[in-house]
């Protein structure tokens, strides 16, 4: 019997990739298979749930269409889970698939980077977050606007990593 997504994605030291890319490299040499994969953001197992996030986003950078049928699901229940590696994976993935979605999808999309923004402490979830809107906010000057108290807060944080970015941002914002 076939071994499942969920398994082999288990396991192993959880900074580690695992088999992730080896997941990869069966979705990207079956596109059907990717359903599978995407069930596997509702394991009970965050190792799994981080290593999911990790394919998706391999898969998205070769395929952005394939992503498009689970983007509702990536904007709904996805975005639910309240686990850092998914939030920073799904700004990524929007990012990835901006061109491809709809006025709605990139309108909610935008609601879950800015919440994310505004109340996450992960500074992975937080630099990525500030990266794609400020990309996004290169064509929109009210989210540029909205951004700008996110970013001059965020220049005082405490983490260097976040804080050098924001402050990155805001220097490349008023150009």
């Amino acid at each position: 019997m076939e071994e499942s997504f969920e398994q082999m994605l288990s396991g192993g030291h959880p900074n580690s990739l695992g088999r992730t890319e080896e997941v990869v490299d069966l979705v990207l040499n079956d596109e059907k298979r990717l359903a599978k994969l995407y069930q596997c953001y509702f394991s009970a197992d965050e190792v799994v749930r981080l290593r999911v996030s990790s394919a998706f986003k391999r898969i998205t950078a070769k395929h952005p269409q394939w992503t498009m049928q689970y983007m509702d699901g990536l904007l709904s229940e996805v975005a639910e889970i309240d686990q850092a590696s998914t939030q920073w994976t799904l700004a990524i993935l929007f990012e990835q698939t901006q061109a491809l979605m709809s006025a709605a999808q990139t309108a909610k999309a935008l609601q879950i980077m800015k919440h994310n923004l505004a109340v996450h402490h992960d500074w992975i979830v937080l630099n990525t977050t500030m990266n794609v809107l400020a990309n996004w906010a290169k064509n929109d000057v009210d989210l540029e606007q909205w951004m700008r108290p996110h970013l001059k807060r965020l220049s005082k944080d405490s983490r260097n990593s976040v804080s050098r970015k924001a402050a990155k941002l805001i220097d490349q914002l008023g150009k």
